[in-house]
C-alpha cells in the first residue's frame, strides 16, 4: 500500500506540473529589462528576483534575460524570440513595453506574460506593480525634517502616473512637517543614463537642493550627493555603497516573492491573469534602516509612518488636498482611490513646476 500511495502521489505531482510544460521538463522563464542588470537600481532588482526563482526551484526552471531592451518594436522582437524558443512565462519589466506585450501575447496565447507597472491585460497577460508612493511618503517626511535650505531636488524619468504619484507623495509628506519646503524637479526623459542623472543632480544642487530624490535607475545622483556633501536616498536598491555619508535610507523594490509565486503558479497549473499592486504591508516595498545621519526623533517618526502605511491606518494621500490649480481633489479625511492614483496626471497644490505632457 505504501508503494501504491507513493506512485499515486508522484503521478498527481506530475499532472500538477504539466500546467505549462510536460512533466519532467524545465519551466522556461524569460525577463526583459529596460536597463542593464548592473544599474544597481530598477533592472538590478528585477534580476535579483530572477535569481531568487533559480534558488527557489533549482533544476526545475531555466531562466534567461535580455538587458537594455528599448521600449519600442525591439521589445516585440525579443519577446517573440523568447516565445518561439519555448519560454512558458515572460516578464516584461517596464511601463512602455505595454502595447508590445499585448501584441506578442496575441500571437502566443499559450505563453504567459507578466507586465510590470502597466494596466492592459488579457487572458494570458497579467500586470503587477508596487506602491512605490508609500516609500516616497516615508522619505519625503525625512527630507522635510532634514533639509536646511528648504529645497528638495527630484530627478524624474518620464511624466507617467507612477512617477507623478511619487513626486506628489514625497512633496505632501515633506510639506506636512515643513510648510516652507519647496521641490525642484528635473525631467531627464530616460530611465537609465548616469550622465544625464548626474547633470540633473548638479542642476538641482545649483538651485539650492540639499537633499536629492530620484525616480531613475543609476546611483549617479547618490555619487554626486556624496561628492557635494549633501543627502540622497537609494532608489530600488540600497545604493549605500555609492554614498556612505549621503545615503539617509533607501526604498527597496522586493520582487522575489511575487516572481516565485507566479512561476509556481505556472508549474502547478493555477496561473491566471491578475492585477497586483502591493506595498509596504506585503513586503514589495521596503525601507532600509535609517543611517546614523538621521536624528533619532526623525527616524522614529518616519518609522511610525512606515508602520502606519503597512497597517493600513494611514494613507499617503489623505485630504484635504488640492490640485495644483487650487481645485479641491480630496476633502478633509478623504483618501484617494486606486483608480485616480493609477491615472494620476496632475501635481498637487504647492508644487510650482509645470508638469510635462
Amino acid at each position: 500500500m505504501n508503494l501504491l500511495k507513493t506512485l499515486l502521489t508522484g503521478a498527481a505531482m506530475a499532472v500538477g506540473l504539466a500546467g505549462a510544460a510536460t512533466a519532467g521538463e524545465k519551466v522556461k522563464v524569460g525577463f526583459i529589462y529596460v536597463g542593464p542588470t548592473g544599474d544597481f537600481g530598477w533592472s538590478y532588482q528585477h534580476d535579483q528576483g530572477r535569481k531568487a526563482i533559480e534558488e527557489a526551484f533549482g533544476d526545475a526552471v531555466e531562466t534567461s534575460f535580455v538587458e537594455s531592451v528599448p521600449e519600442s518594436a525591439d521589445s516585440e522582437r525579443v519577446m517573440t524570440q523568447m516565445a518561439l524558443s519555448g519560454h512558458d512565462i515572460i516578464f516584461a519589466t517596464s511601463f512602455n513595453y505595454m502595447d508590445h506585450v499585448m501584441n506578442v501575447a496575441k500571437k502566443f496565447p499559450k505563453v504567459k506574460f507578466e507586465h510590470a507597472t502597466g494596466f492592459k491585460r488579457a487572458d494570458n497577460v497579467s500586470t503587477y506593480s508596487a506602491r512605490f508612493y508609500e516609500g516616497r511618503a516615508v522619505i519625503g517626511h525625512v527630507a522635510g525634517k532634514m533639509t536646511k535650505t528648504n529645497t528638495i531636488g527630484y530627478i524624474a524619468s518620464y511624466p507617467i502616473p507612477e512617477v507623478v504619484r511619487g513626486i506628489n507623495a514625497a512633496y505632501l509628506a515633506a510639506k506636512a512637517v515643513n510648510p516652507d519646503v519647496k521641490m525642484k524637479i528635473v525631467w531627464v526623459y530616460t530611465w537609465f543614463d548616469p550622465g544625464k542623472e548626474a547633470d540633473a543632480a548638479n542642476a538641482l544642487i545649483e538651485q539650492g537642493a540639499d537633499i536629492i530624490m530620484q525616480h531613475t535607475d543609476s546611483p549617479a545622483a547618490m555619487t554626486i550627493a556624496e561628492e557635494k556633501g549633501i543627502y540622497a536616498f537609494g532608489q530600488a536598491s540600497d545604493m549605500g555603497q555609492f554614498g556612505p555619508n549621503a545615503r539617509l535610507t533607501s526604498i527597496i523594490d522586493n520582487w522575489d516573492p511575487y516572481y516565485i509565486a507566479r512561476v509556481k503558479a505556472v508549474m502547478d497549473g493555477t496561473w491566471s491573469s491578475t492585477d497586483t499592486w502591493d506595498g509596504i504591508k506585503e513586503g514589495m516595498v521596503g525601507i532600509v534602516d535609517f543611517s546614523d545621519k538621521v536624528p533619532a526623533d526623525v527616524a522614529a517618526s518616519a518609522g511610525a509612518i512606515r508602520d502606519a502605511l503597512s497597517a493600513g491606518t494611514m494613507h499617503a494621500f489623505t485630504g484635504p488636498i488640492n490640485k495644483q490649480d487650487g481645485s479641491v481633489w480630496l476633502a478633509d479625511g478623504e483618501t484617494a482611490d486606486d483608480g485616480t492614483l493609477a491615472g494620476m496626471n496632475f501635481y498637487v497644490e504647492g508644487i510650482e513646476a509645470e508638469l510635462p505632457q
